[in-house]
């Protein structure tokens, strides 16, 4: 549906473009009227809407600023999809925090993630919180942010090694740090509800689309390899589950219960569509911890993952103008 949409919308611009080439030079005017209603859209969130890695794509600003937006990640493919309709802002960075989005300026990490990645641009300068991107003039907002904020990238740093020292069994990350998801839990609901009041006072006739994360670990956990760097490493079965269920599927129920408060902003769900192609799964949307040859990607979506969001996302834009 989505993609007929988008092509729908394609054929128009391109027809008004072709009408536009036959206009007499008196009504150039209006051509120029008609750019102006071009709709305003800032792209906000964190690495899994920037792209970062490069199954994602490549890193297409020069000079770099170490957000890692890439041009294979959804904000870019929908621009080059809708580049008629909207106007893009993509302000989304890398390990961004929902507190990087609201207000505080970020000091962005690029690919410098020691001992297992040396970037040799780091350190790179803070760059201002996303939202001052964000003005009267914004029609659509996306925004894909809240698992930094839960620290889901330090639990994955540190379920292999609790995993490797349990020999693969059990569920020692849990154990060690699951009593603790509740409140991390709880500082994503409040940091999300401010975020989305603060938007809407910036860009109070702006529709705030709030995207969610997608599946990343399958239904059956059994199915991922114990050890294998390219899935989840030395992660125990155990482990996954919790991961999947208490960590994961928590956050996005987080997420989409606090857009639920706001009149403005809706959910977009990544997670169904993407269930059959998490990090264990052949054909998956999802990399590892390292993608062949030689790539650190750090559980991080590929450009197939970005290209199915960009078609929802898409879906959920053009609705804000039907």
């Amino acid at each position: 549906m989505a993609r007929f949409r988008t092509r729908l919308a394609l054929l128009g611009s391109a027809a008004a473009l072709a009408a536009g080439a036959l206009i007499p030079g008196q009504f150039a005017g209006a051509s120029s009227a008609a750019a102006a209603d071009e709709k305003q859209w800032v792209a906000l969130g964190d690495s899994y809407t920037a792209g970062v890695i490069r199954a994602a794509g490549n890193n297409f600003e020069v000079p770099r600023d170490g957000c890692e937006r890439t041009d294979r990640s959804y904000p870019q493919v929908i621009d080059r999809d809708l580049g008629g309709l909207f106007e893009l802002i993509n302000v989304s960075c890398g390990a961004a925090t929902i507190d990087h989005v609201t207000g505080t300026p970020q000091e962005p990490i690029g690919r410098h993630m020691p001992p297992y990645s040396e970037d040799p641009d780091y350190p790179f300068p803070a760059v201002p919180p996303q939202i001052e991107a964000v003005g009267p003039d914004t029609d659509v907002i996306t925004v894909g942010v809240g698992g930094n904020t839960l620290g889901f990238a330090d639990i994955l740093a540190k379920c292999p090694q609790l995993g490797g020292e349990n020999d693969g069994k059990g569920t020692p990350c849990k154990d060690a740090l699951g009593g603790g998801i509740p409140a991390r839990l709880k500082t994503v609901r409040q940091d999300y509800d401010r975020m989305l009041e603060v938007l809407h006072e910036r860009a109070p006739h702006a529709r705030i689309l709030a995207v969610g994360y997608p599946t990343v670990i399958p239904q059956d956990a059994s199915t991922c390899d114990y050890g294998d760097l390219t899935q989840f490493g030395t992660i125990t079965q155990g482990d996954l589950d919790w991961l999947r269920e208490d960590v994961l599927e928590a956050l996005n129920k987080t997420i989409n219960d606090s857009t639920g408060t706001q009149d403005a902003a809706s959910y977009v769900d990544l997670y169904s569509p993407s269930r059959s192609h998490s990090v264990c799964d052949d054909r998956k949307w999802v990399e590892g911890f390292v993608t062949l040859p030689d790539q650190l990607s750090f559980v991080h979506p590929n450009a197939l993952f970005h290209r199915n969001a960009a078609d929802h996302v898409e879906e959920a834009m053009l609705n804000t103008i039907s």
